[in-house]
C-alpha cells in the first residue's frame, strides 16, 4: 500500500500494528506491516455493524444496548490484537461518540472492558488524516492541481477539506452525513423518489448555510472518499490507469442516481446484492457527492480506495520509522498562522517569536531534552500567543488560552492544543500556579512541558519586545549559572535588555540558569 520511509533499524519496526476506526455505522480495524522495503502491507481488514450514529443523531444519546454491542464488537477485536501480538495501536472514535452526551462514559466503558484507549478525534484531526492516506496512495500531483476538495460522506456528517496546491486551507465538517439525514427525515415511510427529494432539499439548504466558507466555484479536482463513492466508482467509473483511482463523471454519476432513487434500501439491496446496512445509505451519500460536484469546476469525482484507517496506519508506520510527517507539521503551521490572521495579530511579531523561540529550543537541547513534536507545538504557541488581543489588551494572555483552547489547529490533537494553549497562556504575567486549574489538572509530565515551552518563549517574545525586528539571529552559551545571548545589532536594544531581564524569571527557575542578552562587541 503505502511506503513509510527508511528505517532506522529493521529489526525494531518490523512489527504488525492496527487501528480501530469507531464510525457512525460500523466499527472496522485494519492491521498492518512494515515491510523491509519500507512499504506498508495490510494483512487484514475487519468490519462490523452497530448503529451508534442512528442513536446519537436521532435522541442526542447512547443506547445502552447499542453500547454493549458495541463493546462485544471491541472485545472481539481485543482478542485478535492479543493473537497478532499488537503493541504499536491507536483506536479512534468520530461524528457519533464525538455528538453523543453520554460519549465519555461509553469511552470510559470500552477502556474498562477490553483495555482499549479511544480517542475521540476533531474534524480537522480527522481531515489531516484521511488526506494524508489520499496524498500518499494517489500522489502529490493529483491534490496539486491549483484547488482541490477532498469529500467524505460519513453516516453522521460530511468532511470537507481544500487543498491549495497541495496543502490543506480550510477543513469543514457538516451536519449532513447518510444517517443523519434518514434518521431527520423519517424516510422510510416514504416512496423511495420522495424520500430522495426530500433529502435533496435538506442537503440543499445545508449547503446554503456554508457557501461562505467554502468556495467551491474554484475547485478543480474533486476527490471522493468513503465506501458509498467506492461503491459508485465499481458501478460506473473508469480507472486510468492508476489502480488505486478511478472516476466517475459527472454525468456518469446522475445516471446512477436516477435509478438509485427509484429503489428502496431492500430494493437496492436486492438489486445489486449489498448487505441492507449499506444499501440504505447509498442515496443520501451520492446526493451529497452530487450536490458538491456540481458546485465546483470538477467534471469528474475522483475516488480514492484509501479511508480514515489508512491514515492511522499511515502515522503509526511514520512513528514506528522515525520519520516525521513533515506535510502535517507544515499544515499544522499554517492552520496556526490562519488562525492568528483571523484574529488581526501582529503577524510581523508572531513570526519573529516563533523564529526566536525555535532557536532557543535547537541550542538548548541539551538542556530542556524534549523532542521534534514539542518543538512544533512551541512554534504553534508563539504564533498564536496574542490572539487573545482580540478580545482585550488587558489580561490578553487568559483570553489566548481559551481561544486557543477552543479553536483547532490541522494536525495537533485535543492534548495537544491544551498544552499549546497552556504554554500561550504563561507568556507573560504570572508563572503557573496550584491556583490555575487548566494547568494543575494536567498530568505532571505534562505540567514539565508547559513549564519548559512557556519558560522559552518567555524569552523569545521579550527579545522582540520593541517590535522593531532587531533581532534576527543569536549565538547561545552558558557560563557560570547563567544563559548568554549573543546578538548583533546596530539598534537600541534597550527595551529588550529590561525585558529579558524580567520575563527570564520562569527559565532562572525552570532551567537554573539567570538569562541575559549580550551584544557582540558590546558589554553592559
Amino acid at each position: 500500500m503505502a511506503k513509510a520511509g527508511k528505517k532506522k533499524d529493521q529489526s525494531e519496526i518490523a512489527e504488525a500494528m492496527a487501528v480501530i476506526d469507531i464510525g457512525s455505522n460500523s466499527i472496522r480495524m485494519a492491521i498492518g506491516q512494515i515491510l523491509p522495503d519500507g512499504k506498508l502491507e495490510i494483512l487484514e481488514r475487519l468490519r462490523r455493524a452497530v448503529r451508534l450514529g442512528q442513536d446519537t443523531f436521532c435522541g442526542g444519546r447512547l443506547r445502552a444496548e447499542t453500547m454493549r454491542s458495541a463493546v462485544a464488537i471491541l472485545r472481539d477485536y481485543r482478542h485478535v490484537l492479543n493473537t497478532y501480538g499488537i503493541n504499536r495501536m491507536r483506536a479512534v472514535a468520530t461524528s457519533a461518540v464525538r455528538e453523543a452526551t453520554n460519549g465519555d462514559t461509553f469511552i470510559d466503558r470500552i477502556f474498562m472492558a477490553t483495555g482499549l484507549e479511544v480517542a475521540v478525534i476533531s474534524v480537522t484531526e480527522e481531515g489531516r488524516l484521511t488526506v494524508s492516506a489520499v496524498r500518499e496512495a494517489a500522489g502529490e500531483k493529483l491534490l496539486a492541481r491549483g484547488k482541490a476538495l477532498v469529500v467524505e460522506v460519513g453516516g453522521g456528517s460530511t468532511t470537507l477539506n481544500l487543498l491549495h496546491r497541495g496543502e490543506i486551507t480550510v477543513s469543514q465538517s457538516l451536519p449532513i452525513g447518510s444517517i443523519r439525514l434518514q434518521e431527520m427525515l423519517v424516510t422510510t415511510a416514504e416512496r423511495a423518489d420522495q424520500a430522495a427529494k426530500l433529502i435533496q432539499q435538506q442537503i440543499t439548504s445545508a449547503f446554503s448555510e456554508f457557501k461562505g466558507l467554502l468556495p467551491l466555484k474554484s475547485v478543480q479536482c474533486f476527490v471522493a472518499v468513503g465506501g458509498d463513492a467506492r461503491w459508485a466508482a465499481g458501478q460506473v467509473g473508469q480507472t486510468p490507469g492508476a489502480s488505486q483511482l478511478a472516476a466517475v463523471s459527472q454525468n456518469a454519476l446522475d445516471k446512477l442516481l436516477e435509478k438509485c432513487r427509484l429503489l428502496t434500501a431492500d430494493e437496492l439491496a436486492r438489486a445489486y446484492s449489498l448487505p441492507f446496512t449499506d444499501a440504505e445509505t447509498i442515496t443520501p451519500a451520492l446526493l451529497v457527492y452530487q450536490t458538491l460536484l456540481k458546485g465546483t469546476r470538477a467534471k469528474e469525482m475522483v475516488v480514492t480506495d484509501v479511508s480514515l484507517r489508512d491514515g492511522l496506519l499511515l502515522d503509526l508506520a511514520r512513528s514506528a520509522s522515525g520519520e516525521a510527517d513533515e506535510s502535517a507539521s507544515k499544515e499544522a503551521i499554517q492552520s496556526a498562522l490562519a488562525i492568528a490572521q483571523k484574529f488581526r495579530v501582529d503577524m510581523t511579531h508572531a513570526e519573529r517569536t516563533r523564529s526566536l523561540a525555535a532557536q532557543l529550543f535547537d541550542q538548548l537541547v541539551n538542556e530542556h531534552r524534549l523532542g521534534p513534536r514539542h518543538r512544533l507545538l512551541l512554534e504553534v504557541a508563539a504564533i498564536l500567543h496574542e490572539v487573545g488581543t482580540f478580545v482585550s489588551s488587558r489580561a490578553h494572555h487568559k483570553h489566548s488560552q481559551y481561544l486557543i483552547a477552543n479553536s483547532e489547529v490541522l494536525g495537533l490533537t485535543q492534548d495537544e492544543l491544551a498544552l499549546v494553549a497552556n504554554v500561550a497562556r504563561y507568556h507573560r504575567r504570572s508563572r503557573p500556579k496550584p491556583s490555575h486549574p487548566d494547568y494543575i489538572t494536567l498530568p505532571r509530565e505534562r505540567r514539565m512541558i508547559v513549564n519548559k515551552l512557556a519558560a522559552l518563549l518567555r524569552v523569545a517574545d521579550a527579545m522582540d519586545i520593541s517590535r522593531t525586528q532587531q533581532i534576527d539571529r543569536f549565538e547561545s552559551r552558558i557560563d557560570n549559572n547563567g544563559l548568554i545571548l549573543s546578538v548583533r545589532t546596530g539598534g537600541d536594544l534597550t527595551l529588550e535588555y529590561r525585558s529579558v531581564a524580567e520575563k527570564g524569571d520562569m527559565f532562572q527557575d525552570i532551567y537554573g540558569l539567570d538569562v541575559r542578552l549580550e551584544e557582540v562587541g558590546n558589554s553592559r
